[in-house]
């Protein structure tokens, strides 16, 4: 994005140069240079170019290509009267627009630049020929390749990176299933220990064997998470009536709980069950991913979790049904409330992957429903899952 923001403040004094004194064109206009070389500034400063995904720079990266592209290009090609340097860089603008962003929005975007110019052309443009017969149609043609490759090749993109995506997360799911070999091991070690406690008493032996069998146990639940978010992208159908409380029940008494105190801290609060189609071990392990990010929450929060400090609840009204999972934890700050549900996108840099969440939202919207999170920074979390009731 600095890049780009570079090339906009330099580059737009510099095309004036060639074009108005180097390499003369029917016509150039330096004050409208002059304002687009500014808009690179945007791209420049340091609140928009912090976080290239934020929705605040996504928009104003958005508006200043746009109008840089599109729009500025349609208008200068039109003012030339379609000539032969203004046909290339449109066609080589068109071609790096949609390698710059997503092929429906360049799309989208190369009309609407090219329609604005054509109206701001017939009130304030300057009195040149138009560009007509054989002129208009080979030009026209030249276009419309240009934007039928770019649409091409943009999507041929989009496919590979999906492509990719879908073999990242099946390398992940292979590589928490290898897993369960070592682990598998180590539970059988914690049987010996404990076969030999048997015969020769001996407190350690016990205590070791247990906590072997524990941190198995939890693993063996990590695997199957990663797994489960292995299959972002191929969801099976949903094919059982799943009752929501039942489902919230039996997730909390299988989570594998560090400790007593944690297990305390979890308070059920069922109001009115319903049920819904689904799948009951997607969305049980959507309330796994909810409530290891709660716990998570807590303990940044405070170093003993009391009861009440996650309460996991269903209700249920006029044909919807809801499920929520509320902390007393940390919060999520407002700027990643509309990006936790992102693939990859971790709050917790360095010890998360992103997908969990991600896997959440996918599980849910396939059941016709929506997830969302209320928060504040210091007072805890809630997310909030709705879903439709089955008659």
């Amino acid at each position: 994005m600095k890049g780009l923001g570079l090339f906009t403040l330099l580059g737009h004094p510099l095309f004036w140069f060639i074009w108005a004194v180097w390499l003369p064109q029917p016509y150039e206009n330096l004050p409208l240079r002059i304002f687009t070389a500014l808009t690179g500034l945007l791209l420049l400063s340091e609140r928009i170019s912090r976080d290239p995904t934020s929705k605040l720079s996504g928009a104003v990266f958005t508006g200043v290509l746009w109008f840089e592209s599109p729009f500025l290009f349609s208008w200068m090609y039109l003012c030339n009267g379609g000539n032969q340097a203004w046909l290339a860089s449109m066609a080589a603008m068109i071609l790096a627009y949609y390698f710059a962003t997503d092929w429906r929005l360049a799309t989208i975007g190369i009309a609407t630049g090219a329609l604005v110019a054509r109206v701001l052309f017939a009130f304030w443009g300057p009195d040149v020929a138009p560009i007509t017969g054989e002129l208009f149609w080979v030009n026209t043609m030249v276009l419309a390749f240009c934007i039928s490759m770019g649409m091409l090749l943009s999507v041929s993109s989009a496919n590979l990176r999906r492509e990719h995506l879908a073999n990242t997360l099946a390398t992940m799911g292979i590589m928490a299933h290898e897993l369960r070999t070592p682990l598998a091991t180590m539970s059988l070690i914690g049987d010996a220990l404990r076969g030999t406690a048997t015969n020769t008493p001996d407190p350690m032996h016990v205590q070791l064997a247990t906590r072997l069998h524990t941190l198995v146990r939890n693993m063996n639940h990590q695997i199957d998470s990663q797994i489960a978010n292995a299959r972002l992208m191929h969801l099976p159908g949903y094919t059982e009536a799943v009752s929501a409380a039942d489902l919230v029940r039996e997730t909390v008494t299988s989570y594998p709980f560090k400790s007593s105190r944690e297990r305390d801290s979890v308070t059920l609060a069922v109001a009115q069950d319903f049920r819904f189609l689904g799948l009951q071990s997607l969305f049980k392990q959507v309330l796994d991913n909810l409530i290891k990010n709660a716990l998570r929450s807590l303990a940044a929060a405070s170093n003993a979790s009391q009861p009440g400090d996650l309460v996991i609840g269903v209700e249920s009204s006029g044909g919807r049904g809801r499920i929520f999972v509320t902390d007393k934890g940390m919060g999520v700050e407002p700027q990643m409330q509309t990006r936790i549900f992102e693939p990859f996108f971790s709050t917790y840099s360095g010890t998360g992957h992103g997908l969990g969440l991600a896997f959440c939202q996918q599980v849910i919207r396939n059941a016709h429903g929506t997830i969302r999170v209320r928060s504040e920074v210091g007072r805890g979390a809630t997310f909030v899952i709705d879903l439709p009731a089955l008659g």
